[in-house]
């Protein structure tokens, strides 16, 4: 079939096979130029087929040779539907783990469950032995408990009035205002119980107990602060109440190891293009706007230059530089002061007449559909492609 991007306002419905192994390759590539890390051995990534997660699984296995283990919820192609761009971005990763000689297992389904946290485990103990790092990287509107059955729905929203900014559908470039209610306290209690650090913890306490831990193990989840213009909607809003509980769940964490002289952190990244920012409303502008400042700056990093320092400089260099609340700022050059001004002038200027001229929202569109494999260089769009892409190491 001739795979052609499809959209319903921040989703896109299609993925390209050959396009999502390209941008797999490219990352890859990238790692491969930078000095190796002296870093984890073997690796459980929570969240593996996308963005962030993604990244660090590549990261792991290209620049410390490690073996891994990724957890996703993605779906095989059916009929004339497309697999979705994750189950295509994870058969390219294993391509390229063949390549490298690393050992590569993948499990399928709902990581907030027992069962896949029981498979995990026992996949872990048959080929692994122990794991001596742990990436939690869940991105999920909903959540069913494993314990209690209720199922929690996220929201995205202000808390305490009503939000009112600039927008921009980054389809057509029309920025305009928008208009937000605030949440109810049921809203906000059911967004921590998705986005909060209860599974985390979860894993990483049936982790432990099973002994599948290696002595000094760590575990890192990701976060984002962000600027003043964005946080009544991000940190001030719903889901800086999850991430909240996120951080400090990481102090918990911290405790727990500490008996095998564990560590657990977060690190707070930068913004960036991925499925789960596309949603929220502002985000795309300033992201557009701070692409177009960082870029000028020569300061731009992508998900894999993000997660290639993190690793590098961070989590595994000489010594790992988290600030007095434990988390690791690799959102440094994004918050430096220089940056935030000229996004902040930029910002208040912009509008649909001038977008392009003050923002990269050409970038930002580019970005988007390569999360699905579409628009990457060197792939013929208009070849007749195979949708159907076996997952290799399914377990």
């Amino acid at each position: 079939m001739i795979i052609k991007p499809k959209t319903r306002g921040f989703i896109c419905t299609t993925a390209h096979p050959e396009g999502c192994a390209k941008q797999v390759e490219k990352q890859v590539e990238y790692v491969k130029s930078q000095k190796k890390i002296d870093g984890p051995a073997n690796v459980l990534v929570i969240g593996s087929s996308t963005g962030y997660g993604l990244a660090s699984r590549i990261t792991a296995a290209v620049g410390a040779g490690a073996n891994t283990i990724g957890v996703f919820f993605d779906k095989p192609a059916e009929g004339a539907r497309t697999a979705s761009a994750g189950w295509y971005n994870t058969a390219g990763f294993e391509a390229e783990a063949a390549k490298l000689g690393v050992k590569s297992f993948n499990i399928v389904g709902d990581a907030f469950s027992n069962e896949i946290k029981t498979q995990t485990i026992d996949l872990i103990k048959k080929e692994l032995g122990q794991v001596d790092l742990v990436v939690y990287s869940v991105a999920s509107p909903r959540r069913t408990h494993p314990v209690t059955g209720e199922t929690f729905t996220s929201v995205i929203k202000p808390i305490g009035a009503p939000y009112s900014n600039k927008t921009m559908n980054f389809h057509t470039g029309e920025v305009s205002t928008t208009t937000i209610e605030p949440a109810t306290e049921e809203e906000v209690r059911q967004t921590i119980a998705v986005m909060g650090g209860e599974d985390w913890k979860m894993w990483m306490d049936a982790l432990q107990e099973a002994g599948a831990l290696a002595q000094g193990a760590t575990t890192v989840a990701y976060s984002y602060i962000g600027p003043e213009v964005t946080h009544a909607i991000y940190r001030e809003g719903t889901i800086g109440k999850a991430k909240n509980d996120l951080e400090q769940t990481a102090n918990v964490l911290k405790e727990s190891l500490s008996a095998i002289g564990g560590r657990a952190f977060v690190s707070v990244n930068k913004a960036l293009v991925t499925q789960s920012s596309s949603a929220i409303p502002v985000v795309p502008l300033y992201i557009s706007a701070l692409y177009r400042v960082m870029k000028e700056k020569d300061l731009h990093e992508n998900c894999i230059e993000q997660m290639y320092r993190l690793f590098a400089d961070r989590l595994y260099g000489e010594e790992t530089s988290a600030d007095e609340k434990g988390l690791i700022r690799v959102d440094d050059w994004e918050m430096r002061e220089d940056v935030q001004n000229e996004v902040t002038r930029r910002w208040n200027e912009l509008g649909t007449e001038n977008v392009e001229e003050l923002s990269d929202l050409a970038g930002y569109r580019r970005e988007f559909f390569q999360l699905f494999g579409f628009e990457s260089d060197g792939v013929d769009y208009e070849v007749d492609t195979d949708p159907n892409v076996p997952m290799p190491n399914l377990r």
